[in-house]
């Protein structure tokens, strides 16, 4: 079996062990794939591993050989699945690897926020608590989470660690969620959208991006929130209307945001939220744990040996044949 690794880099940079897929078949292994360079790479291959590498129609119509695209990420939309379908090729993502990791990326940015700890490490390097005349002192405000409301929007497995998280810090927690009322703790609260913008001193974003939440946060529902509020997004860049953030953060209609996803990345050097007031940006990390690219690893490993052993896991086209 012939393997191609398009872009391994981001997942392993070198502190992870690629043997064991080696072991599976003949692996060549990219740290990065240019669009031009794909099908080059790919051409003889019967398998390749992407992460953010575009696999669209043309490409997949370019490669009579290929039988399997294992995404490494949960989300898959860099794949054209209908014509993967159409072309008898599975596609298999890496589902739930990274929960713990990214909920604890979304507290950090909350007490970031809302102990300004990023700020007051600054000041305290620029010698300002050397030269107080106080034995402490801030200049920003300092912010208790107890009985806060947080809003999840989107109740899936990070939303849920998260949830439990917030339970922890003795917060109110409301869901914007699918789910019935049955099937939640008696912790959390289901809401409608808009309430949760109106209601909510924290919201935190954990869905799909789809046609339907694409600018899910718009200028309409950031004018819904607090002057005091805060939001988070960890989960997908375009869920929201990153102008019209800037435009509320600069004019003080929401007090800040923590975000670690961007629309376009790397982000352009005029994406408004680089120099947006109260705007905490982390570069795509909150997955990128060495537990949680471990947990990513195994699973990739897992995934391509039950391809080839004819009984395919967590594919996410039409059931597909396996290389036997």
């Amino acid at each position: 079996m012939k393997i191609s690794i398009l872009d391994g880099y981001a997942a392993n940079p070198g502190d992870l062990s690629w043997e064991e897929i080696k072991s599976l078949g003949e692996c060549t292994i990219y740290n990065r794939t240019k669009p031009e360079e794909v099908i080059e790479r790919s051409k003889d291959a019967d398998a390749i591993l992407i992460n953010k590498v575009v696999i669209n129609r043309e490409i997949i119509e370019a490669l009579p050989k290929l039988k399997y695209i294992g995404v490494l990420a949960t989300g898959f939309n860099v794949v054209d699945i209908e014509a993967a379908s159409e072309h008898d090729i599975a596609v298999t993502n890496i589902p739930a690897y990274s929960t713990e990791s990214v909920a604890q990326m979304v507290f950090a940015h909350i007490l970031n926020i809302t102990n300004t700890v990023s700020h007051h490490s600054d000041e305290v390097r620029k010698g300002r608590w050397t030269q107080n005349a106080d034995f402490c002192f801030w200049d920003k405000p300092l912010i208790e989470l107890k009985k806060k409301k947080i809003g999840i929007v989107g109740l899936g497995h990070i939303g849920q660690a998260l949830a439990r998280i917030a339970i922890a810090f003795d917060m109110q927690v409301y869901a914007a969620t699918s789910k019935v009322n049955l099937q939640l703790i008696p912790e959390i609260k289901k809401m409608e959208l808009d309430e949760i913008f109106k209601e909510c001193d924290i919201i935190s974003l954990h869905c799909p991006l789809v046609d339907e939440t694409y600018h899910l946060v718009d200028a309409r529902r950031l004018s819904l929130m607090k002057p005091s509020a805060i939001i988070i997004n960890t989960s997908r860049g375009p869920l929201i209307d990153e102008q019209a953030l800037a435009d509320a953060l600069n004019s003080k209609k929401i007090y800040a945001a923590g975000v670690d996803v961007l629309s376009t990345e790397p982000p352009k050097a005029d994406n408004p939220l680089l120099a947006a007031r109260n705007c905490f940006i982390t570069p795509h990390i909150a997955w990128a744990t060495i537990e949680a690219r471990q947990r990513l690893s195994e699973i990739m490993i897992n995934n391509l040996k039950a391809f080839i052993e004819g009984k395919p896991i967590n594919v996410v086209n039409p059931k597909k044949k396996s290389l036997k």
